[in-house]
Order: structure tokens, then C-alpha cells, then sequence
């Protein structure tokens, strides 16, 4: 990986104490941990192979003259004194476990980017005034228990104990074992809530997980605001019957009525907002023969938007496309909300600051949404965020193909730098 990283690497792009060769050798080194035949990544929050790239960053962190510590939920934090200690903090990072064979960038990117920060300040002489903290956030993808954000959750103290502590890994291990057999406990991760008036400001590097960037032909960009689901999972009760001996005019198909709910939500986003998204992605027919007429069919809604408005406008839309479908095909419509998350919009004086950060660093600043969760989602709830997405490569995500350009990470790390400095020095 290393050797394919710096294959087409442009040198011009170390200056300012940032090395690329730094960085691919540390991409690399991070990849061989939970490495699969497919040549992807496993490394699933709370295993051991997590917490060996922790431990690896953690080394890394002290060369650079961090001070180190490891909270009760597994997060690591290496911070920088700055001049004036009494402020509050900047803190910069992501993650390091990942979905079961997937990629090398995603969230290490965002940690390695952050701790690159710290080494070219170290080799230009440069102290920030307000301190620095770069961090690693645990279990951000969630693939012990399908459901993620447990690192930066337990720092702002959210999320339901109770429910956590039933929750069971496809191995039959709960909550309280996964993180007894890496070395943590129950009593810790509760322990791990921060007080959130230490930190001033939160900033995240990712791989952008699509296509927009590539498509402008820009290394990264400025995210607008990361989008909050809502997941409705509805129930389309109709009548099984016997598909030669009932006629097409007698019939109450829960599919064909389903079928067009489908067809229709997939309309609705455009008429809401530009980052409007509705999917239907998992789906049930009930009796499910070829020769019987679906009597039953359950699907799952997942609507998301920056905005919560707009966000639940749609929702709204769907609720009453629901009743209209059903008043149609003479069929039953129920539903019932799963999930409603809010959304996390970035300020426009942050969207600012960037813009200026860009330009300075000469690429032209480009806006888009984030559609996925991330851990920024969460520590958005009590500070100001800013985020940086960096060109994907086909939009491949989660997968072994995961790849980013070893300039275009390079280029973000320089305008992440510039942008942290305006933030410490109140500049833009």
C-alpha cells in the first residue's frame, strides 16, 4: 500500500513540516492490522485488533511529544499544550475500527490527518494558542452490535445504558463482556463523560463515501451538514389469496400497493431539498409463494437531510403518501418510527473559515452534504464542527477498494492545518 501511495505522489506537496512518506508509511502500518485475504480491513470496535491500531496511533502520538491518555470507553486523546492553557481546546480526529472487510482511509484518515497537524508543527517551531487534542474515537462503525457512535457517545454522555447493556455480538457476547475482554468496563465507559466546556471546537477529516468530488475534480471539500435519519418501518396489510382463482378486480395485493409507495417515495426528496434523501432498502413479502397473492409486506423507510425541517417535511410527505396508497389499492397502511435523529447543520462562519482555508491553499472550495453518520454527528449535539471530506476514488466505500490519492490527502491535511490556525487565532 505504501509503494502504490507514493507511486504518483507529487513531492511539491511537502512543506510546511507535512510529509507524505510520513503519512503512507503510517496508512500502511495501520492496514496490516486485521488485514483480510481480500486485502481489506477487520478491525470491528471493542476486538483486539482495534485496540492494537489504537495502541499503534497511541506510539505515535507520544514520538510527537502528545500527552496521552485513554478514557473509560476505549477513546484516545493526545493533546498539545498551546500558549494559553486555560482555553479551551481544538480537537481533530476520527476513528480506527472498521465494517468487516472493508478499507484502508476510512476514519484512520481523518486520525492520521489530525496527528500530521502535530508533526509539522512540531518541524516549523509552531504552538498553537488555544491547546490541541487529537483523538481517535472507538467503535464509530458499529459492527459488533449494528449500531455505532459508542466512543463519542460515551464522551458527551448520551445513549441508553439499559439498552446497551442488552445488546448481543454475533458471537453471544453482551456489552459488559466485549468490553471486559478489551481491557474496559461498564463502570468506565459511563465514567468517560466529558466535561464538553474543555473543547472549543471539533474538526473531522473523511473520505467523502461518493462520487461529487471526483466528478468537480477537487481533492476535498467543505461538508454543509451531516444528515439525521429518521427510519419508518411500514406494514402494508392486505389479503393472501390463491393467484389463479381470484380476479384481478377482487384483489387487495399488498405488494402491487407497496410496489407503487415505493415507486412514488422515491419522488418525494426532490420536491423537499437538494440533500433530501428517502431509501427503501430492506424488504418482507408475506406468504412469499409464486402461486399466492402477498398478503402482507413490511419495508423500512430511511429518509435523511441536513436540515431537521426539511427532514421532517419529508417524512411528513411519506406519512400521507402512506394514507393515500392505502385509500388506492383498498389495503391497510401501519407504521411505526424506528429511529429520528437531528441533524447536525456546520455553521456558516466555520463555512467560511474553510472556504478562506481553501482558497489560501489554492483549490477551489466546493459544498456538499454528508449523508452517513459520523462521530462529528454526535459531538455536533454540544460544540461547533467542522468537517473536510477528501475525494473517494469511484465513491467505493467499506469495501477493500477503498481508495483515496495520496496527493489529495496531503492537500487536505495542509488546509486542515490552515484552517485550525484561523480557528486558534480568531481569523478567517
Amino acid at each position: 500500500m505504501r509503494e502504490k501511495l507514493l507511486k504518483d505522489y507529487d513531492e511539491a506537496f511537502d512543506y510546511d513540516g507535512v510529509s507524505g512518506k510520513r503519512l503512507a508509511s503510517r496508512l500502511d502500518e495501520l492496514a496490516q492490522i486485521g488485514l483480510t485475504k481480500d486485502n481489506g480491513s477487520n478491525r470491528p470496535g471493542f476486538s483486539r485488533e482495534e485496540k492494537e491500531a489504537r495502541e499503534k496511533v497511541s506510539g505515535w502520538m507520544r514520538e510527537a511529544g502528545l500527552e496521552v491518555h485513554e478514557d473509560g470507553a476505549g477513546n484516545i486523546l493526545g493533546r498539545m499544550e498551546g500558549k494559553n492553557n486555560k482555553l479551551p481546546a481544538i480537537m481533530s480526529g476520527s476513528h480506527v475500527d472498521s465494517v468487516p472487510n472493508g478499507g484502508h482511509f476510512d476514519g484512520v484518515l481523518g486520525v492520521l490527518a489530525a496527528l500530521e497537524v502535530v508533526e509539522a508543527w512540531n518541524a516549523t517551531g509552531h504552538q498553537p494558542e488555544k491547546p490541541f487534542e487529537v483523538v481517535i474515537f472507538t467503535d464509530e462503525e458499529g459492527a459488533r452490535f449494528n449500531g455505532g457512535l459508542n466512543g463519542s457517545e460515551a464522551m458527551i454522555g448520551k445513549g441508553d445504558m439499559d439498552k446497551k447493556l442488552q445488546l448481543v455480538d454475533k458471537d453471544g457476547m453482551r456489552f459488559a463482556e466485549v468490553l471486559a475482554d478489551v481491557d474496559l468496563s461498564v463502570d468506565g465507559y459511563q465514567a468517560a463523560k466529558r466535561n464538553m466546556d474543555e473543547l472549543d471546537l471539533f474538526v473531522e477529516v473523511h473520505i467523502e463515501q461518493g462520487k461529487r468530488l471526483e466528478k468537480e475534480n477537487l481533492p476535498c471539500g467543505i461538508v454543509t451538514g451531516i444528515a439525521g435519519p429518521c427510519w419508518l418501518e411500514f406494514t402494508i396489510l392486505g389479503e393472501a389469496g390463491h393467484a389463479g382463482n381470484t380476479p384481478m378486480d377482487d384483489r387487495h395485493d399488498a405488494l402491487v400497493a407497496a410496489s407503487e409507495f415505493i415507486f412514488e417515495i422515491n419522488k418525494l426528496p426532490r420536491q423537499i431539498n437538494d440533500s433530501a434523501v428517502a431509501t427503501v432498502g430492506r424488504q418482507f413479502v408475506e406468504p412469499n409463494g409464486v402461486n399466492v397473492i402477498p398478503g402482507q409486506v413490511k419495508f423500512y423507510v430511511d429518509i435523511r437531510d441536513i436540515h431537521r425541517v426539511t427532514r421532517d417535511q419529508l417524512v411528513d410527505r411519506v406519512l400521507t403518501l402512506g394514507e393515500k396508497i392505502a385509500d388506492k389499492h383498498h389495503v391497510e397502511v401501519e407504521y411505526t418510527e424506528k429511529m429520528r435523529v437531528e441533524p447536525v447543520p456546520i455553521k456558516e462562519e466555520i463555512q467560511q473559515i474553510l472556504e478562506h482555508s481553501f482558497q489560501e491553499k489554492g483549490i477551489r472550495p466546493y459544498k456538499l452534504s454528508s449523508g452517513a453518520g459520523h462521530d462529528a454527528m454526535i459531538i455536533g449535539e454540544k460544540l461547533p464542527i467542522a468537517m473536510l471530506f477528501v475525494r473517494s476514488k469511484a465513491g467505493i466505500s467499506h469495501n477493500p477498494a477503498e481508495w483515496s490519492n495520496l496527493n489529495d490527502c496531503i492537500q487536505t491535511v495542509h488546509t486542515l492545518k490552515t484552517f485550525i490556525e484561523k480557528w486558534d487565532m480568531g481569523t478567517g
